[in-house]
């Protein structure tokens, strides 16, 4: 099996077209790869094999998935309705050092400048290797999404800067959220406390909250 790279982005959704109706397994099969028993200890796997499939060349690099051709690539998982079973990941949050971060230029606003979605079915009655992948959506964000992306970031950076990282809930936030990103709660990072001290905290992630993603399915499918 020859590794495929797109060169741009039709080549990209081309690919992405191609792959959908089928399943992880058959996907797995063509690349041979191994399907783990669950997901439990592997949970990156599903958008490792849509990634290998798909030609990303970013790795674990802080990278948009598909560098040279400005897209992000996030797997989405769905149930029986369409609708997402989880929030989506976009970036680690920076809790120090945040003197001078602006929208424009932070890391949340460059991931989601523009990004292919693969829908996938999540319902976990659903073997693993039976699971489908769904049809792509290239989706760049209109101008009022972005306008609220960027008024939610602000706020929660406000925040963090402010040293009220410990008050942050997943409440926070119209389309975007920030959440304990960590394997367990031992993981700790520092951050400003309350009173301009060091703290140590468990580190965040930014998320998109599923409301905002179901928007974003809806609307391509409408």
């Amino acid at each position: 099996m020859a590794i495929f790279f797109p060169s741009n982005e039709h080549e990209l959704l081309d690919r992405a077209k191609l792959v959908a109706g089928y399943t992880f397994g058959e996907i797995a099969q063509y690349l041979g790869m191994p399907i783990p028993d669950n997901l439990t200890k592997q949970k990156g796997w599903v958008g490792n094999l849509i990634e290998t499939f798909l030609g990303a060349n970013a790795g674990s690099k802080a990278e948009r998935d598909f560098s040279n051709l400005g897209i992000e690539l996030k797997t989405i998982p769905i149930d029986m309705h369409g609708k997402p079973l989880e929030t989506t990941f976009v970036s680690v949050a920076p809790l120090m050092a945040n003197h001078g971060v602006i929208w424009e230029t932070s890391h949340v606003k460059y991931k989601l400048s523009k990004v292919l979605w693969i829908p996938i079915e999540g319902e976990r009655s659903i073997p693993l290797a039976n699971r489908k992948v769904g049809s792509p959506i290239l989706w760049i964000p209109s101008k009022e999404q972005e306008q609220q992306l960027k008024q939610d970031w602000q706020e929660l950076m406000d925040m963090i800067a402010l040293g009220h990282v410990e008050k942050i809930t997943a409440h926070y936030g119209t389309y975007l959220q920030i959440r304990p990103k960590a394997a367990n709660g031992k993981a700790l990072t520092e951050a400003v406390g309350e009173n301009g001290q060091t703290i140590l905290t468990r580190p965040r992630g930014f998320y998109l909250k599923k409301s905002f993603t179901k928007q974003i399915l809806h609307n391509a499918t409408y």
